[in-house]
């Protein structure tokens, strides 16, 4: 991402002038380079680096202030030529090291994920994986990254991990982690692997060297792209697998248990709704959320089956998914875009409605409406059982708000009333809000509202 920030006048600087910011302070830790262009003559300068800096190594933003008077000015200057990524590759010895690794494995598990992946990369990923019969699960928010459908595909290293994968990394006697950055997220808290060392032998595959041993000291540490590693692994020979297929079997098994959604309190449940999207939607059909307890089910009960259809913030943040979903429709109009968000989600960015009505952008908005902020509330039962503070909410009629905007809106608040109110959004052509109110107390698939706070006051007594 690169961002060109206005700025004040360059004689107005230092003197907190109407709207002026230090955008090197403000956007500092959060991005790869900030600067400010103070000369037009330099503009291609920075602009050619910006794009050299964001799509080089890791992916990142950069961020470019522009004073309102350097706009103004002229400039005779050549243009850039247009930027060149550049990507570390792996050496042979490191491939040849690699395949030794895996092949001397008897309990060997892959996670992919990070950013910089393409098509390409992810078919040669795994087709290399099922060649070498190795399991493969994917980090957190990159499920598309590796076909949910394939028996090779064991879930996801995010929150609220399947304890039989969590257990199964412990178990597991090398780690072939692809791209990822091993986190807080993937690693549970810093809890699944033991720092600085693990005790399972580690090949942390990654694009920035930055990354490499950062927490966690690899066996075999490889700077290298996902792209660059995945073009080496289609000419790497696959190993002989077969010594492990009990294992990639028994992990898939667990994958397919863990997609059995339990029954929650109320009459819509949200497993049965994911379960119905799965089997409806197309394999290029892109599935956009923000951040909520609401995300447990999507992550947890649909399958993503193609690179590029799960859109979800990685940061967090909450509402992020409407507007992801509305860009997600402008960029692919052919393909079928849903955007779950909960209410407090959808309060936060769901003006932009009226862009998608404005671009005719035909997202299907999923809000799941349980009157509160739910993961805060969660977490107040967990810590602080009945001391329920700022979490409720006091919502409008969503499905009314889309007409108001001249969309498509319903209300569903029973299981079986979902498959024809979507249906009957899909037919409208038009930008739609189906609301679905689900009960409070059907808080996780887990556990319900009442049973956290009763476990919590049980641990407390």
């Amino acid at each position: 991402m690169i961002l060109f920030i206005g700025q004040v006048a360059r004689g107005m600087m230092d003197r907190e002038a109407f709207q002026e910011i230090d955008f090197r302070r403000m956007f500092g830790q959060m991005a790869k380079w900030v600067a400010q262009i103070d000369n037009a003559a330099r503009i291609p300068e920075y602009v050619s680096r910006a794009f050299h800096t964001a799509v080089s190594g890791r992916p990142g933003p950069v961020v470019l202030a522009l004073p309102e008077d350097v706009l103004r000015e002229k400039a005779a200057v050549p243009d850039p030529e247009p930027f060149q990524r550049v990507e570390p590759h792996p050496s042979g010895e490191q491939m040849a090291e690699f395949r030794a690794l895996l092949a001397a494995a008897k309990r060997p598990l892959a996670i992919v994920g990070g950013g910089g992946w393409d098509e390409q990369a992810a078919a040669r990923v795994r087709r290399f994986a099922e060649a070498s019969c190795l399991p493969v699960a994917t980090s957190f928010r990159r499920q598309d990254y590796f076909d949910n459908d394939s028996p090779f595909y064991v879930g996801d290293v995010g929150i609220g991990i399947n304890p039989a994968l969590a257990q199964r990394i412990r178990d597991a006697d090398l780690l072939l982690v692809l791209g990822a950055r091993l986190g807080e997220v993937p690693t549970q808290g810093y809890s699944l692997l033991e720092i600085p060392r693990p005790k399972q032998p580690l090949i942390h595959v990654h694009a920035s060297a930055d990354e490499l041993g950062r927490v966690y000291q690899p066996d075999h540490p490889i700077n290298a792209g996902p792209r660059a590693f995945a073009a080496a692994l289609s000419e790497t020979e696959p190993v002989n697998g077969s010594i492990w297929r009990a294992w990639r079997d028994d992990a898939r098994k667990a994958y397919e248990a863990w997609q059995v959604a339990p029954r929650t309190p109320g009459t819509l449940q949200m497993g049965d709704v994911i379960a119905y999207l799965r089997r409806v939607l197309p394999p290029d059909a892109i599935i956009a959320n923000g951040a909520g307890n609401y995300g447990i089910w999507v992550h947890r009960f649909y399958r993503y089956r193609q690179l590029g259809t799960q859109l979800a913030p990685t940061s967090g943040s909450m509402g992020y998914g409407v507007p992801a979903a509305i860009a997600a429709k402008l960029v692919h109009p052919g393909c079928t875009v849903v955007a779950f968000a909960g209410d407090g989600c959808f309060l936060m960015t769901g003006q932009e409605f009226a862009t998608a009505m404005q671009y005719n952008a035909a997202v299907i908005f999923i809000v799941v409406n349980n009157g509160m902020y739910g993961t805060i509330r969660m977490h107040q039962e967990r810590s602080y059982p009945g001391r329920v503070t700022g979490t409720n909410l006091t919502n409008p009629d969503f499905a009314a708000y889309a007409r108001a905007f001249g969309g498509y809106g319903a209300v569903v608040t029973k299981t079986e009333e979902f498959p024809a109110a979507f249906e009957a959004a899909q037919a409208s052509g038009l930008p739609s809000v189906l609301e679905l109110r689900i009960d409070p107390e059907a808080i996780t698939p887990r556990q319900s509202l009442s049973e956290i706070r009763a476990a919590a006051e049980r641990s407390s007594a």
